[in-house]
């Protein structure tokens, strides 16, 4: 369904006729002792020198001589065999079983029978014919008892079309759609990925089928009235006269890694190269560097959302299979580390390749042949749990057929997918992107929505370069970090149904900024816009701590303020001579003398957490102030929440 990128396309014409001359390899060792089944020397000639052209790849010229040989003696059951090892090489798959079938019906020698039986078992699962092929396949491992190996794959094959026959209804509730032809303009477009606010569809184009085709990236935005536009070049910086393919991003847009093969400097055959945005323009693209790429083949990748953990394929040795995932994550230095590989249950000893990882970090989507699934490539999912990668799940119908599935983006929001799918016409190969909508119980448990703003200086509005953060407070680990443009300030971060989160904006010279988002039990899961003005370090800034928790009337801290109070710990260490006060604050609820106490306890239980901590009792001041001091209205219970609060003063 969907195409490879050129430089793969390539890899598949030598796998192709190694395949083939594997299974041509694989006749002469069942029935080298078996003689032809033809008298006629003519015949004999014309079928030898078939195989001479079929080997090199010239298929037509094949097919010609065969045709002559089987003229010769339309007995000739090996001719047929060979018609069919042509046509398989040519995906012309039901041209393939016609001859097989042929050649099978005109021998009765079991040496001979079994070489058809595995074939057009594979054949049949090729096409969908599920039956055919589960029959010829139990007649193939029934009375084969020499080569394991192919033994071996062809029960693999069998439990793929067991598989596919109990499971090939359609799930009528998805809805597919080709992408109108602005985008889909092109001879072939495929891998498409979108950022996280679904307003950027990045995509590989090739003009045409030819190697003088070269492969760019493409962006199409959406407009104002959310149709996308037409797709124009990347960058000038990224494109090049050779091919530039298969990429992904990070959700706000601004990391692009992508796969390059020619006329950049790599370490082999095919390399992943980085690129990040500023402002609107695209750095010169960088090489992932030794940790990430090999002398051997890279390609594939895909970006968590913050950018920090990469997901790509690689035929690299000390894998499990030829192609197999791996993985890289950014060190505190900004470097790659050193790809390790995923392992089982994820890759088997075939192929796995094109993997995606979710917005929500802990859904992997990827194409494998190991897995069982409705045969050839299927898109599986895996889920990241505490021990480890779940076992894959089959993606099922409408998404994988008996035609192969390449790759698979699901929207953060987990409501639709994009995917590319390839029709083979009198003109060759072309393809199309396709939107398909998941009905509500199919979507993703898990699902990511973002908080998009700009980061600027509170007194000059200038925009400003930060960190910004993103702690899950159940765990008090980081779930993303990202940093706001240098150019426009502007950010973007993923954020994740079912949990509940801290947000800090960190800039040195200026007070860190908190926010408090809780969606463990959310209803309404809309994106957020939220602007930060961050105040410079000076005597009088102020900032309010949002994640300082305690229960209702108490002052113990609860356990999920420890991530903003030691965000206040590092802070002071980095500033060594600034003091502060902490101020409590309550509402205007219940009697001033209650709350007084309250806000004067509170403010001491987070001085004592510092001191603690290590902070000099010098450089620290606690102080309440009941609900003398309000910022917002204690009329509604939003305005009141706001006035129970703990900030803390520059002095």
């Amino acid at each position: 369904m969907v195409p490879l990128m050129t430089h793969h396309r390539f890899k598949r014409v030598i796998q192709a006729s190694l395949f083939v001359l594997s299974l041509s390899l694989s006749w002469v060792t069942s029935v080298a002792q078996v003689p032809l089944s033809t008298n006629s020397k003519k015949a004999i000639e014309l079928y030898q020198e078939a195989d001479n052209y079929r080997v090199r790849g010239q298929y037509a010229e094949a097919i010609r001589l065969l045709n002559q040989a089987i003229d010769k003696d339309k007995n000739f059951a090996e001719a047929y065999y060979r018609l069919g090892l042509v046509y398989m090489s040519m995906r012309n798959y039901p041209q393939a079983i016609v001859n097989y079938e042929k050649g099978l019906s005109l021998t009765t020698d079991l040496r001979k029978q079994k070489v058809y039986w595995y074939d057009l078992g594979e054949a049949s699962l090729i096409t969908g014919q599920y039956e055919k092929a589960i029959q010829y396949l139990r007649d193939y491992i029934r009375v084969e008892n020499q080569n394991r190996q192919k033994v071996s794959q062809a029960e693999q094959f069998l439990r793929n079309a067991e598989f596919a026959q109990a499971n090939s209804v359609m799930n009528a509730k998805y809805q597919l759609r080709a992408l109108s032809d602005t985008v889909n303009r092109f001879a072939l477009q495929y891998f498409p990925v979108l950022t996280a606010d679904q307003q950027g569809l990045i995509f590989t184009r090739r003009l045409g089928n030819g190697t003088e085709h070269d492969e760019d990236l493409v962006i199409s935005r959406k407009d104002g009235q959310g149709r996308w536009m037409a797709p124009e070049s990347i960058s000038g910086n990224i494109n090049t006269q050779l091919n530039e393919g298969t990429c992904t991003i990070s959700a706000d847009g601004r990391k692009l890694i992508f796969t390059s093969c020619i006329g950049r400097q790599g370490y082999g055959s095919c390399d992943l190269f980085q690129s990040i945005k500023t402002g609107d323009e695209w750095s010169v693209p960088v090489n992932l560097g030794p940790n990430v790429n090999s002398s051997e083949w890279e390609s594939q990748p895909s970006l968590s959302a913050d950018g920090r953990t990469l997901y790509f394929v690689s035929d690299r040795k000390g894998g499990l299979g030829r192609r197999d995932v791996w993985m890289s994550t950014l060190d505190e230095k900004g470097n790659w580390t050193r790809a390790v590989n995923l392992g089982a249950p994820v890759n088997t000893v075939f192929d796995e390749i094109s993997p995606f990882i979710h917005a929500n970090s802990s859904r992997l989507y990827f194409a494998s042949k190991g897995h069982v699934g409705f045969g050839g490539f299927d898109i599986f999912f895996s889920d990241r749990t505490s021990a480890g990668w779940s076992e894959p799940v089959n993606a099922g119908r409408p998404l994988n057929d008996h035609e192969d599935q390449f790759a698979l983006f699901i929207t953060a929001d987990g409501e639709r997918g994009y995917f590319s799918h390839e029709e083979t016409g009198e003109k060759g190969n072309r393809s199309k992107i396709f939107e398909m909508l998941i009905p509500e119980e199919e979507r993703i448990i898990n699902r990511s929505n973002f908080v998009r703003g700009k980061v600027t200086d509170s007194r000059t509005g200038k925009p400003l370069r930060a960190t910004v953060e993103l702690i899950n407070l159940a765990t008090n680990e980081a779930e993303s970090i990202v940093q706001s443009d240098s150019v426009t300030g502007e950010y973007l971060i993923v954020l994740n149904r079912g949990s509940e989160y801290a947000l800090f904006t960190n800039r040195r010279g200026y007070l860190f900024k908190s926010s408090h988002f809780n969606y463990s039990e959310v209803v309404n899961f809309e994106p957020v816009i939220m602007n930060i003005a961050l105040d410079a370090v000076s005597k009088g800034s102020s900032v309010v701590l949002n994640n300082i928790f305690f229960a209702t009337d108490q002052y113990a801290l609860q356990e999920k303020s420890i991530t903003e109070l030691q965000k206040v710990i590092r802070f002071l260490q980095e500033n060594p001579n600034i003091a502060i006060q902490i101020s409590g604050h309550t509402d205007n609820v219940g009697q001033v003398a209650y709350n007084q106490q309250l806000s004067e306890r509170r403010a001491q239980a987070v001085y004592n957490f510092l001191v603690e901590g290590g902070i000099s009792k010098n450089r620290i001041a606690w102080k309440g102030y009941g609900s003398a001091r309000p910022v917002a209205s204690n009329d509604t219970e939003s305005g009141r929440q706001q006035n129970r609060r703990i900030e803390f003063l520059i002095q």
